[in-house]
Protein backbone atom coordinates (compact mmCIF):
# COMPACT_ATOMS: atom_id res chain seq x y z
CA UNK A 1 0.00 0.00 0.00
CA UNK A 2 3.29 2.64 0.92
CA UNK A 3 4.46 2.33 -2.76
CA UNK A 4 1.41 2.84 -4.09
CA UNK A 5 0.68 6.10 -2.13
CA UNK A 6 4.29 6.64 -3.07
CA UNK A 7 3.75 6.51 -6.71
CA UNK A 8 0.81 8.62 -6.39
CA UNK A 9 2.23 11.04 -4.10
CA UNK A 10 5.24 11.20 -7.23
CA UNK A 11 2.71 11.52 -10.40
CA UNK A 12 0.79 14.46 -8.09
CA UNK A 13 4.68 15.97 -7.71
CA UNK A 14 5.72 15.78 -11.28
CA UNK A 15 2.46 16.98 -12.53
CA UNK A 16 1.96 20.11 -10.41
CA UNK A 17 6.05 20.39 -11.74
CA UNK A 18 4.95 20.11 -15.43
CA UNK A 19 1.70 22.08 -15.11
CA UNK A 20 4.10 25.39 -13.24
CA UNK A 21 6.76 24.97 -16.34
CA UNK A 22 4.11 25.30 -19.02
CA UNK A 23 2.22 27.88 -17.46
CA UNK A 24 5.28 29.92 -16.46
CA UNK A 25 7.99 29.13 -18.25
CA UNK A 26 8.38 29.19 -22.39
CA UNK A 27 8.47 24.92 -21.91
CA UNK A 28 6.56 22.93 -24.54
CA UNK A 29 5.28 19.56 -23.80
CA UNK A 30 4.81 17.45 -26.99
CA UNK A 31 1.71 15.68 -28.32
CA UNK A 32 3.41 12.72 -29.31
CA UNK A 33 1.91 9.84 -27.94
CA UNK A 34 4.96 6.65 -27.21
CA UNK A 35 3.07 3.79 -28.13
CA UNK A 36 3.56 5.56 -32.01
CA UNK A 37 6.81 5.46 -31.79
CA UNK A 38 8.46 2.66 -29.85
CA UNK A 39 7.34 -0.59 -28.29
CA UNK A 40 7.74 -2.77 -25.41
CA UNK A 41 11.13 -3.81 -26.10
CA UNK A 42 12.70 -0.29 -26.77
CA UNK A 43 11.09 0.51 -22.96
CA UNK A 44 12.63 -2.33 -21.54
CA UNK A 45 16.03 -1.28 -23.22
CA UNK A 46 15.85 2.26 -22.18
CA UNK A 47 15.29 1.28 -18.41
CA UNK A 48 18.29 -1.30 -17.85
CA UNK A 49 21.05 0.20 -20.69
CA UNK A 50 19.78 3.61 -20.82
CA UNK A 51 23.33 4.67 -22.58
CA UNK A 52 23.65 2.04 -25.23
CA UNK A 53 19.90 2.99 -26.14
CA UNK A 54 20.66 6.55 -25.89
CA UNK A 55 23.62 6.11 -28.41
CA UNK A 56 22.41 3.36 -30.57
CA UNK A 57 18.17 4.16 -31.03
CA UNK A 58 16.45 7.15 -32.89
CA UNK A 59 16.49 9.49 -29.69
CA UNK A 60 16.90 13.26 -30.42
CA UNK A 61 21.24 13.77 -29.20
CA UNK A 62 23.14 16.38 -29.25
CA UNK A 63 24.36 20.01 -27.03
CA UNK A 64 27.07 19.87 -24.52
CA UNK A 65 23.68 19.81 -21.79
CA UNK A 66 22.36 16.06 -23.35
CA UNK A 67 26.09 14.75 -23.66
CA UNK A 68 27.03 15.84 -20.08
CA UNK A 69 23.40 13.72 -19.24
CA UNK A 70 24.42 10.74 -21.01
CA UNK A 71 27.68 10.42 -19.22
CA UNK A 72 26.72 11.10 -15.57
CA UNK A 73 22.89 10.56 -15.21
CA UNK A 74 21.29 8.60 -18.32
CA UNK A 75 17.78 7.42 -16.41
CA UNK A 76 17.63 11.61 -15.17
CA UNK A 77 17.85 12.12 -19.38
CA UNK A 78 15.96 9.88 -20.60
CA UNK A 79 12.99 11.07 -17.57
CA UNK A 80 13.72 14.67 -19.01
CA UNK A 81 13.24 13.23 -22.72
CA UNK A 82 9.71 11.73 -22.05
CA UNK A 83 8.53 14.42 -20.18
CA UNK A 84 9.34 17.36 -22.84
CA UNK A 85 7.69 14.60 -25.48
CA UNK A 86 5.25 12.42 -23.96
CA UNK A 87 3.86 14.21 -20.96
CA UNK A 88 0.39 14.80 -22.51
CA UNK A 89 -0.65 11.58 -24.08
CA UNK A 90 1.09 9.35 -21.12
CA UNK A 91 1.76 10.97 -17.69
CA UNK A 92 1.69 7.30 -16.23
CA UNK A 93 4.78 6.15 -18.58
CA UNK A 94 6.55 10.14 -17.86
CA UNK A 95 6.11 9.10 -14.10
CA UNK A 96 7.34 5.73 -14.45
CA UNK A 97 10.10 6.85 -16.19
CA UNK A 98 10.83 9.66 -13.18
CA UNK A 99 10.80 6.72 -10.61
CA UNK A 100 13.00 4.71 -12.54
CA UNK A 101 15.02 7.35 -12.81
CA UNK A 102 15.64 8.13 -9.34
CA UNK A 103 15.44 4.70 -8.34
CA UNK A 104 17.89 3.72 -10.58
CA UNK A 105 20.58 6.51 -9.70
CA UNK A 106 20.66 6.06 -6.09
CA UNK A 107 20.67 2.17 -6.25
CA UNK A 108 23.24 2.48 -8.40
CA UNK A 109 25.43 4.26 -7.17
CA UNK A 110 24.97 2.33 -3.55
CA UNK A 111 26.18 -0.54 -4.93
CA UNK A 112 29.29 1.23 -6.08
CA UNK A 113 29.95 2.91 -3.07
CA UNK A 114 29.57 -0.67 -1.46
CA UNK A 115 31.72 -2.25 -4.01
CA UNK A 116 34.32 0.29 -3.56
CA UNK A 117 33.87 -0.53 0.23
CA UNK A 118 34.39 -4.14 -0.03
CA UNK A 119 37.63 -4.23 -2.31
CA UNK A 120 39.08 -1.50 0.02
CA UNK A 121 38.79 -3.72 3.03
CA UNK A 122 39.77 -6.75 1.00
CA UNK A 123 43.08 -4.77 0.12
CA UNK A 124 43.87 -3.74 3.63
CA UNK A 125 42.70 -7.07 4.76
CA UNK A 126 45.59 -8.12 1.99
CA UNK A 127 48.12 -5.77 3.29
CA UNK A 128 47.91 -6.73 7.15
CA UNK A 129 48.86 -10.16 5.78
CA UNK A 130 51.64 -8.99 3.55
CA UNK A 131 53.07 -6.39 6.44
CA UNK A 132 53.31 -9.60 9.52
CA UNK A 133 56.68 -10.37 9.50
CA UNK A 134 57.96 -14.58 10.81
CA UNK A 135 59.63 -14.31 14.44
Amino acid sequence: MKRILDFILAFLLIGAVVALLSHYSVVEFGQENYWDHHGLFFLIFISFFPRLTLLFSSVPSGGLIWWLGWIFAPRVLVAILATLSYWNKNPILVVVAWLVAIGGESTEKVIVIRHRRRNSQALQSDREIIDVTPR
